[in-house]
């Protein structure tokens, strides 16, 4: 959530060029990603879409956006959107409940993200180094709900890593038993959440309602992100 950036908009998603081409399990979790394309993830709005396979670094020339580069053999592949203002969202086509979440991130300078557990409820990113004060809108924030509790911020441009632990949403036919919970949440091996509870979903969702499951979002309309190294552990 939060603001739009004037800059150009870039938005990658890393794939380990080391991992499997295709979806596979492993002890931590589950890889999304077959490291070749979409396969298995939607866009909000196919028009507006711009994603793509590459490689990008930090611009030299200007430390708010991407820089698309040449991949060379054994690099890391970008999955990256380009697109001069505005944006969409991707989210996986497989639905979950209860999950642990663990990814890698990074961002340019004043950039923005989220990460929507189920599609609905976002842990912010948003470049927040170097504040003393935090809220809700911060790196880390459950957007509109809990501030972190603590700043771990790294700075813009350096990897930085999330391991989420979210428990879904219960329900008796169309009645909320039990609400969504953010068991604990972590930011670079900090704790900065633990057993919240979502009243409600947060604004600017996948389809603005609660439901028992929900695939994983990322933000792709109010800055420049990467991503890497996306695991999601399904619990029994």
């Amino acid at each position: 959530m939060y603001r739009l950036l004037p800059a150009v908009a870039l938005f990658a998603l890393v794939v380990n060029s080391q991992a499997p081409l295709v979806r596979a399990e492993e002890k931590k979790g589950v890889s999304l990603f077959n490291g070749k394309d979409l396969d298995g993830w939607k866009t909000k709005d196919e028009v507006k879409s711009k994603w793509k396979v590459c490689s990008v670094q930090l611009d030299p020339k200007n430390d708010k956006v991407f820089a698309e580069m040449t991949a060379t053999p054994g690099t890391s592949a970008f999955l990256t959107n380009l697109t001069t203002r505005g944006g969409t969202d991707l989210f996986t086509t497989e639905k979950f409940g209860d999950v642990t979440v663990e990814l890698e991130f990074m961002y340019p300078k004043g950039s923005n993200s989220g990460v929507y557990l189920m599609g609905e409820y976002e842990v912010q990113i948003l470049d927040s180094f170097g504040k003393e004060k935090v809220g809700p809108g911060d790196l880390g924030g459950l957007y509109k709900a809990a501030a972190p509790t603590t700043n771990a911020s790294k700075k813009p441009g350096e990897w930085q890593k999330f391991v989420i632990e979210f428990q879904a949403p219960k329900f008796e036919g169309d009645k909320k038993t039990v609400n969504a919970k953010f068991v604990k949440v972590t930011l670079n091996d900090t704790v900065i959440h633990e057993n919240i509870e979502m009243k409600t979903q947060t604004p600017g969702g996948l389809t603005g309602k609660e439901a028992a499951t929900g695939p994983l979002m990322f933000q792709g309309d109010h800055g420049p992100v990467a991503f890497r190294n996306i695991k999601i552990t399904p619990k029994k």
